[in-house]
């Protein structure tokens, strides 16, 4: 998925626009249209309502009005991103049926061990509405779909490449030990900047609270994560003698399916889910193959994908408003306009 604008841009637009020359009303911030998409708008409106528990979890923890302006932006690209695969699904048929929902959030309770009745409570007391979450997993089913149908397909990965990298990976492998299989989320900062840092810091602990809540890891990292959102975080099976010193200490606790607390480390902050853990064998070539061949397919479909939603936003007439278009205006290395 495209990201969105770069934090110490986003930073700056805040800066620009509630400093003492920003002259925006109240009214101007929660009204009016955010974004045109092709032939669909996004309002603010609906910026606020999808950042509204986020902002909540920040004013708790006492940000300022930067990072919450920092967030809506953020939060607006993925609407834009969401819009535009709106009009994919529209334009091929792809749209989930209720059925398709259904089944979805009745597997999401299942793997979690709750009730449909349970599950609703728990995501209504994260403050989302629950036909609003089942929007989202509509969104998400319909989504995996284009991905499916128009991305998937155009990736190749031949046998050669296969083999060319259980070389590279297996040639030095341990003979023994303990091997974990991981899932991470990560939001990065920038060095010396604390206000990315706290940030960074308050998204995670946010997404620990919708995992806590009953969301999957894999799916909550798809949104938020920046290490391997297309596949949910998952790093798949490594080594224990592999492991970064910080990732040891925060996994040596955790039992097959706990997620780790919010992990600060120099470069952004973290969660790690423990998916299993098991006794280290060799691994020869046809035990290899699959997994390898996996890995190579998702790294060539992240790179497709993005090229895909580049293209999709170069044939789309996109136009931020208001404050927004002044944040893509400094994505993009410009000026903001003078109030």
């Amino acid at each position: 998925m495209a990201r969105a604008p770069a934090v110490h841009v986003l930073a700056a637009l805040a800066a620009a626009l509630l400093g003492g020359g920003a002259g925006a009303s109240a009214s101007e911030v929660v009204d009016g249209i955010a974004a045109q998409v092709g032939s669909e708008i996004v309002l603010v409106s609906e910026v606020t309502q999808v950042a509204a528990p986020a902002e909540a979890e920040l004013r708790k923890k006492g940000a300022g009005e930067n990072e919450l302006s920092m967030l809506r932006a953020e939060i607006l690209e993925r609407l834009i991103d969401r819009a535009l695969i709106r009009q994919v699904v529209r334009r091929a048929e792809l749209a989930a049926s209720d059925a398709e929902v259904d089944e979805a959030v009745a597997a999401i309770a299942s793997e979690n061990g709750l009730s449909l009745e349970r599950l609703r409570e728990s995501v209504e007391s994260q403050g989302l509405p629950f036909q609003v979450y089942r929007e989202r997993i509509r969104g998400e089913i319909e989504q995996s779909k284009v991905v499916n149908g128009m991305v998937a397909s155009r990736v190749r990965v031949e046998e050669k490449e296969v083999r060319d990298l259980y070389e590279k990976e297996f040639a030095n492998q341990p003979s023994g030990g303990e091997e974990v299989h991981v899932r991470h989320l990560l939001v990065a900062f920038g060095p010396e900047k604390p206000a990315e840092r706290r940030l960074a810091c308050n998204q995670v602990e946010l997404a620990r609270s919708r995992i806590r809540g009953g969301e999957p890891f894999e799916s909550v990292a798809s949104e938020v994560s920046e290490v391997n959102p297309q596949v949910g975080g998952d790093i798949g099976w490594i080594h224990a003698s592999s492991l970064a010193g910080w990732m040891t200490d925060a996994l040596q606790s955790l039992a097959p399916g706990e997620t780790s607390g919010v992990l600060e480390t120099d470069f952004g902050c973290n969660l790690l889910q423990l998916v299993d853990r098991r006794p280290y064998e060799p691994i020869d070539y046809e035990r290899a193959r699959e997994p390898l061949r996996r890995q190579l397919f998702n790294q060539r479909m992240a790179k497709e994908y993005d090229e895909f939603m580049e293209t999709l936003r170069k044939q789309t007439y996109i136009e931020r408003k208001g404050v927004f278009a002044d944040a893509a205006r400094l994505s993009a290395g410009g000026e903001p306009d003078a109030f």
